[in-house]
């Protein structure tokens, strides 16, 4: 797909908004993995020379450290902006969706492996998926969640460190099943 192709699917999957941070970090990523198809080295380094203020200026601007070798899959929205950290080396699958705090990377220094996401995986804010762990397709994540092992198709993780819930209708608490708790006495 072209670059062109990627930006306008971006533009589109952020509800046509130019003004979501989240949009122009990604715009920045996708000139970041153009530059590399240029293949005399001396006619990409002014190319890369201008990646590099780029991806500072987002990083400082938006607070998205997203670099270009992170493998993303159509449809990435980065929901709300601040506090995001993802590692060169994770892996994204289509329609995924990150909040504002989360951290995609290594568990420990020095050793390789960051998470590999499957499709339509939903993040929540502040959570943090570490080491070489695998997220299947059609997960949420909650907010605040830590994840450090894999977690199943059709999952929940919640909790520090994450618990893995189903979410088969009969697993997951309804609101009915809560209200008593909610009335003020």
């Amino acid at each position: 797909m072209s670059i062109f192709r990627q930006i306008r699917s971006d533009w589109i999957a952020h509800q046509r908004d130019w003004s979501r941070h989240g949009f122009w970090a990604l715009m920045v990523y996708r000139f970041g993995n153009w530059r590399y198809g240029i293949r005399p080295r001396a006619l990409r380094m002014p190319f890369s020379f201008a990646y590099r203020v780029l991806h500072f200026i987002s990083i400082s601007l938006c607070g998205i450290e997203l670099p270009c070798e992170v493998k993303l899959g159509d449809r990435f929205v980065i929901e709300h902006v601040g506090g995001i950290v993802i590692s060169g080396d994770a892996v994204f699958g289509e329609d995924c969706v990150i909040r504002n705090g989360v951290t995609v990377g290594l568990r420990h220094r020095g050793q390789r492996g960051s998470p590999c996401i499957g499709d339509r995986v939903d993040i929540g804010a502040g959570a943090k998926l570490l080491g070489p762990i695998r997220i299947g397709n059609d997960v949420a994540i909650g907010a605040n969640a830590v994840v450090l092992c894999d977690v199943p198709d059709g999952c929940v993780a919640v909790g520090i460190p994450a618990r893995i819930l189903s979410r088969r209708s009969h697993d997951v608490p309804t609101v009915e099943a809560g209200m008593e708790d909610l009335v003020l006495r």
